[in-house]
Order: C-alpha cells, then sequence, then structure tokens
C-alpha cells in the first residue's frame, strides 16, 4: 500500500515541536547549553516522527549543514536512523537533498552514509508477539520492496555523483554488510540483486562485487556436498511417494492443505544450502544474461568481453583453488556458452596455467581437470575446438614423455613428480570418452586417421603408466573404446597394474577394513552433473549428459571385477571418498557424481569398475 495515498496524509497535519530551531540549537550546544540539543535528538529517535516533522527538521538541517562537524556524530546518526525508506515522495525527496549535501560538505560521514543506504539492501524483519513471544519473519511479501530498493539506489548514485571516490569506500561496506550465508533465501536474492544492481551505475567495482558474491557462493557450495543433496532429494522422493500412497488410500481426505504446499514447493530443493545455493546461482546467471545482451536478445560483444575479464579473475583468485565446489563454477560454463570465442579463450587461459612451471603443480592439475571436463560436458564447443585442444594436449604429452626418456634414468609412477602429467593424461582420456564418436561422425576415416595420430598407443605404454593412476572408471571406458578402433590396447598393462595393486589395511570401530586408493592423483571432473534444479534450467539445454554406446566393446566385461549392481547410473562409480564441505587447495574427485540422478543413460556397470 502506497503510504502516501493514506487519507490522514491528505488533512492538514498539526505537528509538536519543542525547543528553538535547529541553528539556534547548536549555536547553544556550542555554548555549552545542551538542553534543546538533547531534546532535538530524542524527537528525531520517535518512532512515530510524522512525515510533515521529518521535511521541516530535514530543510533546517540542509541550511546549516556546514555546521554540522565530527562534534555533532551522535546527531548526524540519529538523522541517518530516520526511517525514510518507503515513506511518502516528498520525503523521499527531502531526505536525498540533505543526503547530497551532507557528504559534499562533510566527507567524513560518507561511509556513514554509505552504510545507512546498504542497511536497507534486504527486506526488514516483521516483528510479530504471540502470547508474549516475538516472532521474526523476513518472509513474509512485501510490495513497496522494488520501490525501496529503487530509492536506496536513488541515494548511492546521488552520493556517487557528488564524491567520486565513493566506490572505493563502498566495496568494504558490501562484503561486511552481506547477510549470513544460511539467513532466508528471500534475503540473501534482495542482497545479492541489489549489489548486482550497483554493478550497473558503478562499473568500476563490478569485479570486487563479484568476488564478494562469488566468495559467499561457494562457501554455499562447499557446504552442500553431492552426496547430501542426492540424499536429500532421495528423502524427499520417497516422502513425496509415501504421501501420495496415503492419499490414494484416503487416509489424509480431511487434510485439504497438504497439495497446495506441495504444489508451492515445486522446483525448491530439499537441501537449505543447496537451496540457497541454486537462488543465488539464478540471479547471478540472470544478471549475466541481461548485462550480455541487448533488450532485443541479441549479444552485446563488447560488454560481454568485459564481464568474460572480470569473471575470469574471480575463476582465477577463487573458484580453480577451491576444493569440493560443485556447482558455482557454471558461472564461467554459463558465459562461456554465448559465444564460441568465449570458450576458445577459457580453454585458452587454462591450457596457460596448466602449461606454466611457475604455477603449483596442484593448480596445473585443477586446470587440466576444468580442460577436460568443459570440453566433454559443453555440447556448444565444436569438434574443431576439441580436436585443437586434443592436439594441444598430446603434444605437451609427447614432450613429456620424451623429457623422461631423454634423462637416461629408469622413469617410475611418481604422482609427487609428475601429477601434471598424470592430470593431463585423464583430461585427454576422459574427453575422447564422450567426444570421439563426434570426431568420427563426419568421416569415419579421416577422423580414424586423426585418433591414430595422436598416437595414444606410446602414452599408455611409456614407463609413467597412466593408466594406473586414472580413476579406474575412466581407465576401463577409455580402453573400450580404443580396443574397439584399434587405437590402443590398454588391456595388457590395466592386468599388470591390477596385480600391483596393494591393499590398504583400516582399522575402524567396527573392525579392519581392506581398501585400495582408487584415486591416487585426488581427481576430479568441475562439470559433472548439476544438481540445482531452478538454475539447472539454464544449464541443462547446453550440457552433454553422457549417452551409452549402442555398441559397447564387451571384452571389460571379462576382466572387470564383480560387485553390486547399484549406482548404474552414472559414468563414475565412487572410487574415491569425499571430502565434505571442506575449502582447500586440492582438487576433489567426485564420489556423490556417480550416484547423480541428473545423469543420464550411462554406461553399463561392466565398464564402472575397476579391472
Amino acid at each position: 500500500m502506497e503510504l502516501d495515498g493514506r487519507e490522514f496524509l491528505n488533512s492538514p497535519i498539526k505537528t509538536v515541536r519543542f525547543g528553538g530551531n535547529i541553528v539556534e540549537t547548536l549555536a547553544k550546544y556550542k555554548q555549552g547549553d545542551s538542553s534543546d540539543y538533547e531534546l532535538l535528538k530524542h524527537q528525531l529517535a520517535d518512532p512515530d516522527i510524522k512525515d510533515a516533522q521529518i521535511i521541516i527538521w530535514l530543510q533546517e538541517f540542509r541550511s546549516c549543514v556546514t555546521q554540522l562537524s565530527k562534534d555533532h556524530e551522535q546527531l548526524i546518526h540519529i538523522i541517518l536512523r530516520l526511517p525514510w525508506v518507503g515513506r511518502s515522495a516528498p520525503v523521499v525527496e527531502e531526505y536525498l537533498a540533505f543526503l547530497s549535501n551532507l557528504v559534499s560538505a562533510q566527507t567524513v560521514y560518507l561511509r556513514a552514509c554509505l552504510k545507512m543506504v546498504v542497511s536497507h539492501f534486504t527486506p526488514k524483519r516483521v516483528k510479530i508477539c504471540e502470547g508474549g513471544v516475538d516472532i521474526s519473519d523476513s518472509e513474509d511479501e512485501d510490495e513497496d520492496l522494488p520501490r525501496s530498493f529503487h530509492q536506496c539506489h536513488q541515494a548511492l548514485q546521488l552520493i556517487a555523483r557528488y564524491v567520486p571516490s565513493t566506490s572505493r569506500f563502498l566495496t568494504p561496506i558490501l562484503n561486511e554488510n552481506f547477510p549470513f550465508i544460511h539467513k532466508s533465501s528471500r534475503t540473501l536474492d534482495c542482497y545479492v540483486h541489489n549489489l548486482l544492481r550497483v554493478t550497473v551505475y558503478l562499473p568500476s567495482i563490478r569485479r570486487d562485487v563479484l568476488e564478494i558474491v562469488i566468495g559467499k557462493m561457494l562457501k554455499l557450495d562447499v557446504s552442500a556436498p553431492r552426496s547430501e543433496i542426492e540424499e536429500a532429494e532421495e528423502k524427499n522422493v520417497l516422502e513425496n511417494q509415501r504421501g501420495a500412497e496415503c492419499a490414494e488410500e484416503g487416509l489424509f481426505d480431511m487434510d485439504e492443505d497438504v497439495p497446495a504446499e506441495r504444489t508451492s514447493r515445486v522446483g525448491a530443493m530439499s537441501h537449505p544450502a543447496a537451496e540457497r545455493l541454486d537462488t543465488l546461482m539464478t540471479v547471478l546467471m540472470a544478471y549475466i544474461k541481461d548485462i550480455c545482451h541487448h533488450v532485443n536478445g541479441t549479444l552485446d560483444v563488447e560488454r560481454t568481453k568485459e564481464l568474460y575479464k572480470d569473471l575470469l579473475g574471480v575463476f582465477d583468485k577463487l573458484i580453480l583453488p577451491t576444493h569440493a565446489s560443485c556447482h558455482v563454477q557454471y558461472i564461467v560454463f554459463y558465459l562461456c556458452s554465448f559465444r564460441v570465442a568465449l570458450s576458445e579463450a577459457f580453454l585458452d587461459h587454462l591450457w596457460k596455467v596448466l602449461q606454466s612451471p611457475s604455477q603449483p603443480a596442484i593448480l596445473r592439475q585443477a586446470a587440466a581437470g576444468y580442460m577436460g571436463s568443459f570440453l566433454a560436458r559443453a555440447n556448444f564447443i565444436p569438434v574443431a575446438t576439441v580436436r585443437a585442444c586434443m592436439d594441444l594436449l598430446l603434444s605437451w604429452i609427447h614432450r613429456y614423455i620424451d623429457g623422461q626418456d631423454s634423462a637416461g634414468a629408469q622413469a617410475c609412477c611418481d604422482i609427487s613428480l609428475h601429477g601434471p602429467f598424470y592430470a593431463v593424461c585423464q583430461a585427454v582420456f576422459y574427453t575422447l570418452i564422450f567426444r570421439h564418436r563426434a570426431i568420427l561422425e563426419s568421416n569415419m576415416k579421416k577422423g580414424l586417421a586423426y585418433l591414430q595420430n595422436l598416437n595414444l598407443e606410446r602414452v599408455v605404454m611409456c614407463q609413467l603408466n597412466p593408466l594406473k593412476v586414472c580413476l579406474p572408471s575412466v581407465t576401463s571406458m577409455f580402453a573400450a573404446f580404443t580396443r574397439k578402433y584399434q587405437i590402443a590396447f590398454c588391456y595388457t598393462v590395466i592386468q599388470k597394474n591390477n596385480r600391483q595393486v596393494l591393499p590398504v589395511v583400516r582399522s575402524s570401530v567396527g573392525g579392519d577394513c581392506v581398501t585400495t586408493d582408487n584415486n591416487p592423483l585426488d581427481s576430479f571432473f568441475p562439470f559433472d552433473p548439476f544438481l540445482l534444479q531452478r538454475s539447472g534450467q539454464m544449464i541443462e539445454p547446453l550440457y552433454q549428459v553422457w549417452e551409452e554406446p549402442e555398441d559397447t566393446e564387451q571384452h571389460a566385461t571379462k576382466t572387470t571385477q564383480q560387485g553390486s549392481g547399484e549406482d548404474e547410473d552414472d559414468f563414475l562409480c565412487g572410487e574415491t571418498p569425499q571430502a565434505d564441505g571442506v575449502m582447500g587447495m586440492t582438487p576433489n574427485s567426485y564420489d556423490s557424481n556417480l550416484r547423480s540422478p541428473s545423469s543420464v543413460g550411462s554406461p553399463p556397470i561392466a565398464f564402472q569398475r575397476r579391472f
């Protein structure tokens, strides 16, 4: 309801005021008489203060703004706490004029003014008292929120116009006032939306704002591991099935509200952190789409390039080194889908990180994982780009093998020494598993010649033995397709490696258990299936799901160890333990992806187990 439409605002208002005008009060205060000054502060702090009184006082304050020095800090803070947002248009207009005059004449109050404006970026909590108990609720819909947020941005734009250094002071304030990540989805949604809106008229702080937002999203991401999200979704599905069965039996005929509640939760994630992350991913993707496109839907190339540069800087600083991130990296994935040149630029950047000896080995391995996963999963990358990347990676691998051969000493399978090499090999194997059919589709003869020229046989048979280090599921699928097309013969090496695997005995409360390290490289694929529902709608058309080959090589069934028939729906099969919600510098193996319901049409179970 609009405040200026209320009946009492259209009638004459009598204001009750004690003490003299502002100028006289300030003069008395300067001389040591603070009685009127204290009375003024008390009246300004009145929660029931009327619009007309606010306007009169603000006009008087504007006339003597030069006298409001640091000595009047308490008085200024009371003025800044006046409830001006969402009030009548004359109050808002007068308050904005006061802010403009204040920051122009007294820049010492710039931070206080910015903090006040930013504090209105989230909906105010509605306090309800029931039975003597105070209930705080921020989930109630407020029709005036868009208008209130617009007034806040008007204030920020005015301040930035009068104080050019506003951007430098605003960024840390935006970070300090960011709501706790476990606040409600609506609170986080409003704050992030307003932060991104600030970058529209203050583009100089866009990278800093993206860094703030993505940093918080990463904390949410690592606090919602894939295994927990899948478990919560499976539990929710089972509960819905039980509810449907009970309803069919007529057990809940009297409860008419249950169906309405269920329909209202369509698209919501069952895992609380995943639900918040889904909300923020949707907001950020919508922002990226709006920034990069004109109103008519055509791509704005220059603005897209600038946004890509900002996001790439955030990727290098936050996303690439983060351990156990499942979804936030899809922000870059989504942006790269707008144009092939962006995808190629991203791959080129990863390639530079990968081959740079000055980069830490762990970052080079992470870059290899991103490169392989991006090539395999992004269906908007053309085959020509995939082939160009394969040429680069295989050339690097062969040069690395040449360097080891020329050293003269016997090379050994040591991950601490050759970690980037093994990561690149696995990236190549993984990419070819997903994209070899696309390479062969257009021209089988030329495609086979290309794959044979990659000399994969030498990679498989080299002394560094990459098949021993790669994930067993990747190894088995790679062996199957290379044998089918007579490109390389891996099974002899795989069987030899299996005979050399030593079990590890671990003691626990339940007794000793014998395990093997199925993921010595601690490898991961960043673009494994996307589990968030609402933001996932933007990713789904861009994503290459695993498609089971129609005539899969059956040799693997003879050499694969027998196991349970569970977890048949994904490409990988949970060979490694998953770190739950820990941020670090080591990439993770996505154990939970192996049970992801969103990975459609996976290879048969024969190819998911180790040899």
